[in-house]
C-alpha cells in the first residue's frame, strides 16, 4: 500500500492523497449514514489525464477503484463495501474536476468538468441567459459527474427530462486507463453506440467520468408557485392532470403528505400554509409571463384548484412555499436516520400504492428499533417518490425491500433517481429482466474485465 500511495503521490502531488484514517471515513460514509466502508486512500486529480494515471496505478497493484463526485447519494453508491471483503479500494473524487467553459451561445451548450456543481453550473448558465435542466436539493454539493452517473433527475424533470436528456457529449477513462471523448455537442450524427448514454447511469461502473458537455434551455423564471391541499396522492395527481392540460408551462410538480409537511412545520418553525389540514399537498410551479394572480386564477379555472390554494408571484412568496419542500429533507435527516427508498410509480398507481404502503411498512417494520414513521413526498409529475421510513434500524433492509417490492408490484421501479448502488442490487431483477441483466453483465466485463470500478455497485452478485 505504501508503494500505491507513492505512486499517487507522484500522479497529483502529495497534497491531494488523503490517507488519514478519520479523514479518509469521511469520504467512505455517504450522506444517508446508513452505508460506509473501509478505504485504503482519497485522491483527488486534477484532470483527465491525472484520472487515467491514477486508474493504471490501481489496476498495476490491484485495487479498485471508487468514483465519488459531491457524495450525496442514498444508496450507498459512491462508498466502500462495509466488512474486510478483499484489498481496501481507492476512492477517486472528482471534486477539482471543476473546470467550466465559456457556454456557447450558438448551439445553447456547455462542457462542465465532472466536479462542478449543479449550483455553480446554474449560476455560471444563467450569467449567458440560459438555464440547466437539473435541479435539485442537494445542488450546492451535487456534481455533474454524480449526476449522470446516477441519470438523477430532481425538480424540473417534468419540464426538461432527467439528466439523460441534457447530454451531449462525455469524457470518461476507462478501467484500462483509455479515454473516450466527443465533446462536440453535434446533434445529428449516426457513427455507432453512444457511449456518453451508456455512461449515463452505469454509477461509475463502466468508466470514470471527467468531462460533460450539457445542452442549456431557455431561461423560463417562474412566474407563479401555488399550493393546494388535497385529500390524498391520488387526487393530488388527478389535479395535477387538470392543471396540465389547462395551462402550459408547468415547471414543476411536487407532493408531500400530512406527516411530512408537519415534520417540516415543526423542524423549520413554518407557519401552517393554508386554512386546513389536509393528507396530502400538490406544489405546482409555473412559467409564464408575470402578472396579477387574479390572470392565474383565470388561467387555471378548468383545473377547478380546490379554494383553499396558495398562489404566490412575488420571489419571496414564491420561496416561502417551496421551503414546505424543499427544507423536508434536512428536516428528516435531523430526526434520525431515515430508510430513504426512492421508487418511481406509474400515475394511475400512484393511490393504489400508497393505500398499502403503510401496511407493507408496519408489516416489515415491528420490533426493529420502534415504531416506524411514515413520510412521502416526491416528484409528483413523473411518478418518483421517496418514501422515508424512521424508526427502523439503519443496518436492517426489510423495510427497503417491501416498498421497494411494493413499487415493482405496481408496475413501477425500485430505483429512480438514486441509482441501484450497493443497496438495491438484490431487487434489480424485480424491474429488469434477466435477459437484460445478462446484456448490462456483458457490457461491463467486456469494459472492465477485472472489475477495478466500482465492485458491487449495481449489479448483483453473480
Amino acid at each position: 500500500m505504501q508503494k500505491l500511495l507513492a505512486d499517487l503521490r507522484a500522479v497529483t502531488g502529495p497534497s491531494h492523497v488523503l490517507a488519514e484514517p478519520d479523514v479518509v471515513a469521511g469520504y467512505a460514509t455517504d450522506w444517508t449514514r446508513r452505508y460506509a466502508g473501509i478505504a485504503s486512500c482519497v485522491v483527488s486529480p486534477g484532470s483527465t489525464s491525472e484520472v487515467a494515471d491514477v486508474i493504471r496505478a490501481c489496476a498495476a497493484h490491484g485495487v479498485p477503484v471508487i468514483p465519488q463526485g459531491g457524495n450525496t447519494g442514498l444508496v450507498g453508491g459512491s462508498v466502500p463495501a462495509a466488512g474486510p471483503a478483499g484489498t481496501a479500494p481507492v476512492i477517486l473524487s472528482t471534486r477539482r474536476l471543476t473546470g467550466l467553459e465559456p457556454v456557447d451561445a450558438a448551439s445553447g451548450q456547455v462542457t462542465a468538468g465532472a466536479g462542478v456543481t449543479i449550483a455553480d453550473l446554474h449560476r455560471h448558465a444563467a450569467a449567458a441567459g440560459f438555464r440547466y435542466g437539473v435541479d435539485l436539493a442537494s445542488r450546492d454539493s451535487a456534481t455533474v459527474g454524480g449526476t449522470i452517473a446516477t441519470n438523477a433527475g430532481g425538480i424540473h424533470t417534468i419540464r426538461y427530462g432527467p439528466t439523460r436528456s441534457q447530454l451531449a457529449g462525455i469524457t470518461g477513462v476507462l478501467a484500462d486507463g483509455s479515454v473516450i471523448s466527443n465533446l462536440s455537442g453535434l446533434t445529428a450524427g449516426s457513427t455507432g453506440y453512444d457511449l456518453a448514454q451508456l455512461l449515463t447511469g452505469s454509477e461509475g461502473t463502466l468508466a470514470v467520468i471527467t468531462q460533460a458537455r450539457l445542452r442549456l434551455r431557455a431561461p423560463e423564471p417562474a412566474a407563479a408557485v401555488l399550493l393546494a391541499g388535497t385529500a390524498g396522492i391520488a387526487q393530488a395527481a388527478e389535479l395535477l392532470a387538470r392543471i396540465r392540460a389547462a395551462v402550459h408551462g408547468l415547471l414543476a410538480a411536487e407532493y408531500v403528505d400530512a406527516a411530512g409537511l408537519a415534520l417540516v412545520r415543526e423542524a423549520a418553525g413554518l407557519p401552517a400554509p393554508l386554512r386546513t389540514a389536509y393528507q396530502g399537498y400538490l406544489l405546482a410551479e409555473l412559467t409564464g409571463p408575470a402578472g396579477d394572480a387574479d390572470i392565474y386564477l383565470q388561467r387555471l379555472a378548468p383545473a377547478a384548484l380546490p379554494p383553499d390554494t396558495a398562489i404566490a408571484q412575488d420571489a419571496g412568496g414564491m420561496a416561502a412555499l417551496w421551503a414546505y419542500r424543499e427544507r423536508l429533507t434536512e428536516a428528516i435527516a435531523a430526526t434520525g436516520i431515515p430508510h430513504k427508498i426512492d421508487v418511481a410509480v406509474p400515475a394511475g398507481e400512484l393511490g393504489a400504492f400508497c393505500a398499502e404502503l403503510g401496511d407493507v411498512v408496519r408489516e416489515a417494520g415491528p420490533g426493529r428499533g420502534g415504531p416506524a414513521r411514515l413520510i412521502v413526498f416526491g416528484h409528483i409529475g413523473v411518478g418518483n417518490l421517496h418514501v422515508n421510513v424512521l424508526g427502523p434500524d439503519p443496518a436492517d433492509t426489510e423495510v427497503d425491500a417491501a416498498v421497494a417490492r411494493l413499487a415493482a408490484a405496481h408496475g413501477g421501479s425500485a430505483a429512480a433517481e438514486h441509482g441501484v448502488g450497493r443497496a438495491k442490487t438484490g431487487w434489480l431483477g424485480w424491474t429488469r429482466s434477466a435477459a437484460e441483466i445478462s446484456a448490462m453483465r456483458s457490457i461491463k466485463s467486456a469494459l472492465d474485465p477485472v472489475g477495478l470500478l466500482n465492485p458491487g455497485v449495481l449489479l448483483p452478485p453473480p
